[in-house]
This record gives structure tokens, C-alpha cells and sequence, in this order.
């Protein structure tokens, strides 16, 4: 059960502490996404907002939407409520009207504001507010988000190329798309190759790189990406690359390249503000018919000439030989060393080995099949380096129910020797081996020629140096008859071979990047009969010095603190190579917050950002740089913060981000404050009397000036707010002031008092008038200058007070009687005065108040007074009283009677003055304890069956203080025990004896009189007979309401024989005062129920042996009824 009781009281009270900590807190929440938002011009906006903490969760909630626009911050536009198609301002209804700008709800509690397509005007402090339909407002319902609104600067580009390919299946398949931004704010691009077929509607993603370059297949892609057969590489800053090794049959259809530009919300989740796919390819893909067989196989190669001269022609064929080879399918390649020049596939498809390709694009280099399992390679001319051993392999291929070939075992021929001298030439090549250009600059190489006899053809090769297994590949070439055949990468760049000389050929490269650096190399053929006689080459290693490393932003300011209202000019120079460039302005207003002002493009487009008006724009062109400047036009503290200006450079259809400028702070301060204030430094007044304080301005910055204006009281180390009134003149009071008393007011000059009514002593103070000067920026936006304060010192003082008391200075009484204490009041301010009294006990270092009287006689008694035993009253003259009924010990002290005489004003207004005290001293003495009873023994004879009453009496100081406990003693020749007990508190006992049982049920206790008790005994039986004793002892309460035995004593004993028959003889004292002892004991009974009273609170404040009311008070004699305990 008290296990069940604490767990009870443990939930109790957290349920308690529950609602606490409910109940303080804000009920209602509105949320919103957290900005700034940024977004792009033309994308959709989505803005989340919802509400809880409402009563009903299930009724559904209105919810309104406003801007805020940068150009007036403080002024809300309408936009779109739930429950009022009329809600928008003028410049949006069309838009909502159109479903341009909806408001939808997601559900009770929550909604979603889209913008479907960005405006630039759109930027600004997007506010949703709840609306509350509840009696009470308890929590926040309007909160606001920052959306930015930026221009779209994500370029997606293909290389120019035939918009619809033809390959056939198992050919190999290379696409290029590029892709760059120009966002100042930090962004992630992401791109995906889609392949759109003809009976689907959506196009499937191939392959994708994301924002946080991780590769990952398309749904039907991934068994081949796996297998390494679909690629995509990021070449070089903006140049994305497909590779797909094998195309397949399921590969024809629409392939185009989308970039999405992704943007870091504050709440760390990356959305996409926009995307853009480039053009589509159009990829047809031709099946091949296979048939399988699994004949064994047999290769042989021959040459039609071993021995050759450089410059002749080597004819290489390759036989293969096995079972039905009409039905066959093989690959047959052609390798030198282990070097493979020239390979033919299942299907007809040729190749060439990579260090080959080039000089089969100048056609020195061919292979085709002559019929079935005969294969022809041709190499003219030769170089020496040509001469070695050949060899032909060939591959049986077989086509599965997919339609893929499966390769069997290569089979190789015997080698053949080749060998190759060389002829008489005198032909030569020189050319400078290193070359520096700048990135974006024309690369211009010149490649010297001597010993020319016959015509002459160049072939422009370059090695990229990023990869050291890069190979040699071609540029562009100038045949011998002045043909030019660019290579495909290069088709759409600008790029020229020239022959300006007999002996001179050059290459140009105009607007190179970084990726352009390796090796080049010069190959110079000489042609004699439409056949190559001669080649020599020369190499040239290029290094394009990055833009980065050339160009030099640098930021700076002639002033860059000013005030309100001055101009502000930026100079950022951009030092370096001229370039196509695209510069932006930014501002950084915090830590967190990049703001672009204005982008200048290459192009000379500018597109603003924010508000136009306060900037302008102007460029210095100089010798090796060009200088742009921006004007703040009327600078305020919008306009304070961090600039920067960044540059980027449009190459190769992509946007490269150079390093920006050095952050310049503009720094934009207040005027300084000309106020000047003037106000009375000392005021002494009486209390009850109406004050003025006055403040006055007489002198101020502008006269287009607002105040703010604030009354504080300081009194020691506390600052009070009294009132304020701010620039717009609304009043505001501090949250303890009395309105009826304090008030302020603006007057001419201007001046501002503050007025205090019926003043009182705890209005002294220091009154400070605190004043702050207003002024409005360029922008028409209020800013506030530095506080300007002067101080009142008021001191108010009340009348003197003329009461006199008279009291008696020591008592000295007995404990347990009544006490009066008396004050009077001889002489007082006024006949009509009021009075409050407190009366105050002083013992040692503790101040107790007991019982308190107001003005109006309202009487209010201390948390810890016994209300029956302390009360208070007023008699004529006029007089105080302190009653202090039955008086203990503890009551002695120092009575302190504290009077406060109040006054009446003219209006009738009450006022105090100061206090007036007077004390007695009471000391409280206990009466002297000396209980005595009777010694003597007694022997009393009566007849079976008389009534028989033995006397106790005792002697000693009698006080009502005193109580007593009677205990009979009984002895005879059986037994030896008490007999009857009667505690001090009133208690009757009858001890447990089997023996004594009949005995005691007819005991009677009585007290004839306050110094005796006796014993009757009803019916006497001759097994009474005995000797009996009483014992009594002497109790009282201390301060504490605690039991204390003063004494104990023990009577003479008395013996008592019963005789069956015969005379009796007894002591018959008891007898002789039986009648009187009734009358008194009729008028003690009276007495007795209010001591009862009296006593009833000491006793329930006891321990458990004091249980029930002490009813033996020594006046109070007690008839007793016998309970016999068993």
C-alpha cells in the first residue's frame, strides 16, 4: 500500500512539473524554410510553410503570404491567402488569377507557395502568417524567409556535328557535351546522358556524374558499365565525354547530354535552381548477321616483297584457312612485333592501332578484305623503321541468341622479316623545342625544311602530356597538292596550316587552353610520282600558361568609411592579357550571405540585381589593364558590407572562373549627434504634491529629425523604465508604472516633461531623460544616431511626524493568566489621523510580528499567532491593547507597539508619516512546586455490599497550570498490581488483570475537591478486601506545548476489610464533603469546557500521550465512568 501511495505522488507531480514546463512555453509555432533562398530567373519557387500548437490539430488553417521587396523593406505587399481570392495587391492578381502564383494546402496544418516562373522583381522577405481564429494569442504566427533571385548563367553545349550517326552494331561510340556556370554564389553541376528511343516518350538516363562526382548507370546500363563498355570522363574544366565500346542495337535513338546546377540551402539539403539539355543526336544502329561454326583454323601471311627501299610500297596477305569458310565469321589483325597495326572485324569493320592512326589518316596505311579468308595490308612508303618481323592472327567469331559475337581462340601465322634500306635524300626538318604562350593567345609554330627536291606534305600531330601513355594524334595536315584536312577534334576550332614559304610551313591555334599544352610534332613527307619518298619529323614542346596565373584582380577604394549619405567609389582593375570577360559585383552584408550586385558580360550586356538606382557602373581602359568602376550613389547602411568583384573567361563555349578580388569593407557610419539637452539638475518637493520634470532640445543635427525619447528612474543600483515615446510619438509605459499617476508629454521647443502625481517618498531618484535623434538615409530609411541623456535629481521629503506614546516600560506576571499590555496615544499630528499598529515581540536577535491593524481597522494576524490565546483592540483616548490569554513562559519578552499616523490630503488622497515606536518589557515567572500527600496510614471495616469511598488528599501550590496524574496501587494476598490509572491529560485506564476484572468494574473516581481524589467501590465483596495506595503526580506544558512532570508523591496506605456480617467502621471523609463537592463541581464543569478550549490547540499540536483534552485541571473535579481495558 505505501508502495502504491509513493508511485501515486511520483506521477503526481511529474505530471505537475509536466503542465509547468508546459504551460511555459509559447503554444503556437509557425515554421517556414529557413533562407536566403537562392534562385534562378524563370525556374519555380516552392516555399513550405505550417503551424502547430493550435486547440483542434484537424481543422484546417488560413494562411496568407506577403513580400517585402529590398527597395522598401518595411512596406508588406498581399500576395495569396487561403480563404480570400481577393487578398492580393493589384501587381499579383493577375499572376494568381493565372495559376502563376498558387497556394496550396498539404494539410491542415501545413501549405505550399509556388511561384511557377521567376521574376526579378520577385526577390525579397517572403512573410507567411497563420491566421488565428482562437480568442487568445499565445505563440508566433508570422515568420519570414529570404528568397534571392539570380540570373541563369548555366551554359550546355555539343560540338557542332551531324545531327543524326550511323554505326553499325559493335562499333565505338564517342561523344563530347560542355557544360560551366557563372554563379558567383558556390554551386555543383551535375550531368546525365539520356537516350531517348523512338516508341518511348521519356528518355532514359545512359550514364550521370553528380554533384558530388560519383558515376552512376542508367536502368538497363548497368551490366555494361560494369563491364567497363560505357565510360564517362570529365576532360579537362567544362568537357564531359560519352564512350560507349560496343554499341548495340538497343543504343539507336535520340542521345543528348542535361546539366543541373545545384545551390547548399541554409538547411544543408542541395536543390537544383536549374537545367538545361543540349542538342540531340540522332544514333542509328545496323545489325549484323553472324552464323556459327566451330572448325578449326589455319593462318598463313605472305609479303610480295621482302626487301624494300624506304619510300616503296610493302603488301602484306594474310590467309585463313578452315571448314566452311563461306559461313565463317573472323577478326584478322596485322601485328608488328607486338605492336597492331591494322585489324578487321566480323562485320567488315576496320581499325588501326593507336600509334598507326595517324599515318592511315594520310593514307600511307590501308588493309581490306579481297575475298573469302583473304586479307590484304598495304604500307607506303616505308620507313626504316618499318623493317621487322610481321605476323597475321585471326580470331573464329561466334554470334549468341543476343545478337554479340563471342571471340574464340587467336590463332597467329609465322612471322615474315621485313627489310627496308634507305635511299639518298638530303631532306630536313628544324624547329624550336620549347614554346610558351598564354592561355587564350594564338600558338603559333614554324617548321624549317632543307634538302627539297621533290613536292612536300606536313602533317601537324600533338601528344598530350597528361597521361604518360598518351600517343601522338593528329591536328591538322597539308597534303602535297595544298589540301587541308583538319582532324575531327579540331574541326570546330580555329586552326590553320600554312606553307607561307618554300621552305617554311606554321600551325595556328587561336584562344588555347591549358589542356592544349604537350608535345607537337612536325612531319614533313617528301612525294615523288603521287608515292612518298621521304619523311622526317621534329618535335616542339608547348606550355599554355593558365588565364589564372596572368590575370590580376585587385579591389580598392580611395575611401572606404563614410557617412550616411556620401558617395562611394570601388575600383577593381583587372591586369593581364585582353580576354572576353564577364565581371560581377558582389556584396557579402554577413558571414553567410553573398548578394551579387550587377554582372558586366563579355558581350557587354549588365544585368542588375537588387536596386539599380544606388549604383552606376563606368570602364577605364588602360594600357595593360582595364579598370571598372562602381559608384555608390548616396550610401546607407544597406549599402555596408564586403566587396568583391570576380571575374570569369568564356572559352571554348564554357565559362572559366578566375580567382576574384580582395574583399574591400565599405564601412558606412552615422553622423555624429549634435544634440544637446537642458534640464533642472536639483528638485526638492513634499510628498502628496504633482511634479514636472522637463527636458528640452536646444540643439539637434537636422530638421528633418524624429526623437525617441525614454523617462528612467535610478534609485541605488536599479534602473526602472518608466516611459518612452518613440520617433512615430507612440507612448509605451514601463510594466510596474501607475498610468494614473505618471505621464509624458511633448511641448514646443521641444521639450518633453514627464509629470508625476501625488508624488511619494519612493519616487526619490535620479530622473534621466535618455534621447535619441532620428534621421532618414538616402533610401527614405530611418537610422538612429548615438544616445544623448541628462539627468533630474528629485528628492522628495513628507512632514514631520508629532505622535507621542506612552506605555508601562516592565510587567512581571505569572504564567497561565491573562496579560494586558497597553499604548496610548498623547499627542498626534491631527485630530482626524489615522492609525496603523503593529505589534512586534523581540526576543533575542528574532523579530516576531504578532498582530497588525490597518488605516482602516482592519486587523491581520502573524503566519504563526495562536489567534485564541493573542488578540488586539482599541479603546478611547485613543488606546492600543495586546491581550495574551493563559501566558507562557515563552511569551516573555520585549512588545513592541509600532503606530504610523496617516494623513488626508486635499484630494482626499491618503499619505503616511514616519513611524512611531514604544516597547514593554514582560517577564513571566512559574509558581514555586511543592506537592505533599498524606502519610498517614488508614484502616477502614465495612459490611459485604456497603459502598466504599478511600480519600486521596494531597497539599501544595495550587495553579491552573498544573495537572495531575492519579494512579491506584492494590495488594492482598493473591495479587500485587495497579488498579486504576487517570493520566494528566484526562485519560481513564484500568490495567489488564484477570484477577482485578470484577473489581474494577465497579470502581467510581471522583475529585471532591481541587487538593483530594477518591476511590468508591460499588457492591463491596469480601475478595475486595486489601490494602490500597494512590500515587500522584504533578505535570505542565513548557513553551513548546510539551508535557513536564514538576513532582511525584505517594499517600499513606489504606487498609480495607470487608466482613460478611457485623458493624463497619470507616474513615467517612470522603462522605462529609460529597454534597458540597457536587454543588462546586456543577459550577467548575462550566468552567472546565472553556478550558477545554483554551486547550484544545496544545493539545493537537502534542505527541501521541497527548492525545485527547486535559479534562483535571485542579479547580475541575470530574465524574468518571469505569472502562475496563481488555
Amino acid at each position: 500500500m505505501k508502495c502504491s501511495l509513493r508511485s501515486f505522488w511520483r506521477v503526481y507531480l511529474l505530471c505537475c512539473l509536466g503542465l509547468l514546463w508546459y504551460c511555459g512555453e509559447a503554444r503556437v509555432l509557425t515554421e517556414i524554410q529557413a533562407g536566403p533562398l537562392y534562385r534562378v530567373v524563370g525556374s519555380p519557387l516552392f516555399i513550405s510553410c505550417n503551424v502547430s500548437g493550435f486547440t483542434n490539430n484537424n481543422t484546417e488553417k488560413n494562411f496568407q503570404f506577403r513580400i517585402s521587396k529590398p527597395e522598401k523593406p518595411s512596406f508588406e505587399i498581399n500576395i495569396i491567402s487561403t480563404d480570400d481570392p481577393n487578398f492580393g495587391y493589384a501587381i499579383y492578381q493577375d499572376r494568381v488569377r493565372s495559376n502563376e502564383i498558387t497556394l496550396t494546402r498539404v494539410s491542415p496544418n501545413s501549405v505550399i507557395f509556388k511561384i511557377i516562373s521567376l521574376q526579378k522583381n520577385d526577390e525579397g522577405d517572403y512573410d507567411c502568417t497563420a491566421v488565428n481564429e482562437e480568442s487568445t494569442y499565445d505563440g508566433t504566427y508570422s515568420v519570414k524567409t529570404t528568397v534571392k533571385v539570380i540570373d541563369n548563367s548555366l551554359s550546355v553545349s555539343s560540338p557542332p556535328h551531324s545531327t543524326s550517326l550511323s554505326y553499325n552494331e559493335g562499333d565505338a561510340l564517342s561523344l563530347t557535351c560542355q557544360a560551366s556556370s557563372n554563379t558567383v554564389q558556390h554551386t555543383h553541376l551535375s550531368l546525365t546522358w539520356y537516350l531517348r528511343k523512338a516508341d518511348e516518350d521519356d528518355a532514359q538516363p545512359i550514364i550521370s556524374l553528380d554533384r558530388d562526382f560519383t558515376l552512376s548507370p542508367g536502368k538497363g546500363f548497368e551490366g555494361r558499365y560494369q563491364a567497363g563498355l560505357i565510360m564517362l570522363d570529365k576532360v579537362g574544366e567544362a568537357t564531359y565525354r560519352l564512350k560507349m565500346t560496343q554499341v548495340e542495337l538497343s543504343d539507336e535513338g535520340k542521345i543528348y547530354c542535361r546539366a543541373d546546377e545545384w545551390i547548399q540551402d541554409p538547411d544543408r539539403s542541395w536543390y537544383s535552381i536549374t537545367q538545361k539539355d543540349a542538342e540531340e543526336t540522332t544514333l542509328h544502329v545496323k545489325a549484323k548477321e553472324v552464323v556459327l561454326d566451330t572448325a578449326s583454323l589455319v593462318v598463313r601471311i605472305s609479303a610480295q616483297q621482302t626487301t624494300l627501299q624506304e619510300g616503296q610500297e610493302l603488301s602484306l596477305s594474310c590467309h585463313v584457312d578452315t571448314q566452311n569458310l563461306e559461313e565463317r565469321f573472323f577478326s584478322v589483325a596485322w601485328l608488328w612485333g607486338s605492336v597492331e597495326l591494322a585489324r578487321i572485324g566480323p562485320t567488315g569493320i576496320l581499325s588501326f592501332g593507336s600509334e598507326y592512326s595517324s599515318r592511315e589518316k594520310d593514307g600511307e596505311l590501308r588493309a581490306a578484305r579481297i575475298r573469302n579468308g583473304e586479307y590484304r595490308l598495304i604500307l607506303q612508303p616505308v620507313r626504316t623503321k618499318d623493317q621487322g618481323e610481321y605476323v597475321c592472327r585471326a580470331w573464329p567469331q561466334e554470334r549468341g541468341q543476343d545478337g554479340a559475337f563471342k571471340q574464340g581462340a587467336a590463332q597467329d601465322s609465322s612471322s615474315q622479316l621485313i627489310s627496308i634500306s634507305t635511299t639518298e635524300s638530303g631532306l630536313s626538318v628544324e624547329m624550336q623545342s620549347t614554346v610558351s604562350v598564354n592561355e587564350g593567345d594564338r600558338l603559333n609554330l614554324t617548321c624549317k625544311v632543307q634538302g627539297v627536291k621533290d613536292q612536300l606534305s606536313v602533317n601537324w600531330q600533338r601528344k598530350l602530356t597528361s597521361t604518360s601513355t598518351a600517343t601522338f594524334t593528329d591536328v591538322i595536315g597539308l597534303s602535297q597538292e595544298g589540301v587541308i584536312v583538319s582532324a575531327e577534334e579540331f574541326v570546330n576550332r580555329k586552326v590553320k596550316a600554312m606553307r607561307p614559304a618554300t621552305d617554311t610551313f606554321t600551325l595556328e591555334l587561336d584562344e588555347v587552353t591549358v589542356t592544349d599544352s604537350g608535345v607537337y610534332q612536325c612531319t614533313v613527307s617528301e612525294w615523288k610520282a603521287n608515292s612518298k619518298t621521304k619523311s622526317q619529323s621534329k618535335t616542339a614542346t608547348v606550355t599554355v600558361a593558365p588565364t589564372e596565373s596572368l590575370v590580376r584582380v585587385n579591389l580598392k577604394s580611395r575611401r572606404n568609411m563614410v557617412t550616411v549619405g556620401e558617395n562611394v567609389e570601388l575600383m577593381c582593375r583587372v591586369k593581364g592579357p585582353r580576354l572576353q570577360i564577364t565581371l560581377t559585383w558582389s556584396l557579402q552584408r554577413d558571414a553567410s550571405t553573398l548578394d551579387n550586385i550587377l554582372t558586366l558580360h563579355y558581350n557587354g550586356a549588365i544585368s542588375w540585381s537588387g536596386d539599380q538606382h544606388r549604383y552606376q557602373l563606368k570602364v577605364k581602359n588602360e594600357k595593360d589593364a582595364v579598370t571598372h568602376y562602381l559608384l555608390i550613389n548616396g550610401a546607407s547602411h544597406r549599402e555596408a558590407g564586403k566587396y568583391q568583384c570576380g571575374v570569369s573567361v568564356f572559352m571554348e563555349n564554357a565559362y572559366k572562373k578566375l580567382p576574384p578580388s580582395n574583399q574591400l569593407a565599405v564601412m558606412v557610419q552615422n553622423p555624429v549627434s549634435q544634440l544637446v539637452l537642458t534640464s533642472t539638475p536639483l528638485l526638492t518637493r513634499n510628498i502628496n504634491t504633482d511634479i514636472e520634470i522637463k527636458c528640452s532640445i536646444t540643439s539637434a543635427h537636422s530638421a528633418s529629425f524624429r526623437y525617441a525619447v525614454t523617462w528612467v528612474l535610478q534609485q541605488k543600483a536599479k534602473n526602472t523604465s518608466l516611459v518612452s515615446y518613440d520617433r512615430d510619438s507612440l507612448v509605451t509605459f514601463g510594466p510596474q508604472v501607475d498610468r494614473q499617476r505618471i505621464s509624458m508629454r511633448r511641448t514646443e521647443g521641444p521639450s518633453f516633461e514627464l509629470t508625476i502625481r501625488q508624488t511619494r517618498i519612493s519616487d526619490s531618484g535620479s530622473y534621466v531623460c535618455e534621447v535619441v535623434e532620428w534621421l532618414q538615409d538616402p533610401r527614405g530609411e530611418w537610422y538612429k544616431l548615438s544616445q544623448v541623456s541628462k539627468s533630474t535629481e528629485l528628492t522628495l521629503i513628507e512632514p514631520v511626524s508629532k505622535l507621542v506614546l506612552t506605555s508601562t516600560p516592565l510587567l512581571t506576571r505569572n504564567i497561565n493568566t491573562d496579560i494586558e499590555i497597553k499604548f496610548s496615544i498623547t499627542s498626534a499630528y491631527s485630530a482626524s489621523s489615522r492609525y496603523a499598529v503593529t505589534w512586534v515581540l523581540q526576543q533575542k536577535a528574532k523579530n516576531t510580528s504578532l498582530v497588525s491593524s490597518d488605516r482602516d481597522s482592519l486587523v491581520t494576524f502573524g503566519p504563526q499567532v495562536d489567534r485564541q490565546r493573542i488578540s488586539m483592540r482599541r479603546t478611547e483616548g485613543p488606546s492600543f491593547e495586546l491581550t495574551i490569554r493563559q501566558t507562557r513562559i515563552s511569551d516573555s519578552g520585549s512588545y513592541v507597539c509600532e503606530v504610523v499616523e496617516w494623513l488626508q490630503d486635499p484630494r482626499g488622497e491618503w499619505y503616511k508619516l514616519s513611524q512611531v515606536s514604544k516597547s514593554t518589557e514582560l517577564t513571566l515567572i512559574e509558581p514555586a512546586n511543592d506537592l505533599y500527600l498524606d502519610k498517614k496510614e488508614q484502616q477502614v471495616i465495612v459490611k459485604e455490599g456497603d459502598k466504599v469511598e478511600l480519600k486521596c488528599n494531597f497539599s501544595g501550590a495550587l495553579s491552573p497550570s498544573f495537572f495531575y496524574k492519579l494512579t491506584w496501587l492494590y495488594d492482598s494476598a493473591t495479587v500485587n498490581a495497579p488498579l486504576v490509572e487517570l493520566d494528566h491529560t484526562g485519560l481513564l485506564r484500568y490495567p489488564k488483570n484477570q484477577a482485578l476484572q470484577d473489581l474494577q468494574g465497579r470502581l467510581r473516581l471522583s475529585r471532591p475537591t481541587g487538593s483530594s481524589f477518591c476511590l468508591g467501590i460499588q457492591r463491596a465483596h469480601e475478595g475486595d478486601s486489601g490494602i490500597y495506595q494512590c500515587q500522584v503526580e504533578q505535570y505542565q506544558l513548557d513553551h513548546k506545548s510539551h508535557w513536564q512532570q514538576k513532582a511525584s508523591d505517594s499517600a499513606g496506605s489504606i487498609r480495607l476489610s470487608v466482613n460478611v456480617t457485623g458493624d463497619a467502621l470507616s474513615d467517612t471523609g470522603c462522605k462529609s464533603d460529597i454534597w458540597m463537592g457536587a454543588f462546586i463541581g456543577v459550577i467548575i464543569f462550566s468552567l472546565f469546557i472553556i478550558l477545554l478550549l483554551v486547550l484544545k490547540k496544545y493539545c493537537d499540536k502534542g505527541s501521541e500521550k497527548k492525545s485527547g483534552q486535559s479534562l483535571w485541571a485542579e479547580q475541575y473535579p470530574l465524574n468518571t465512568k469505569p472502562v475496563v481495558e481488555t
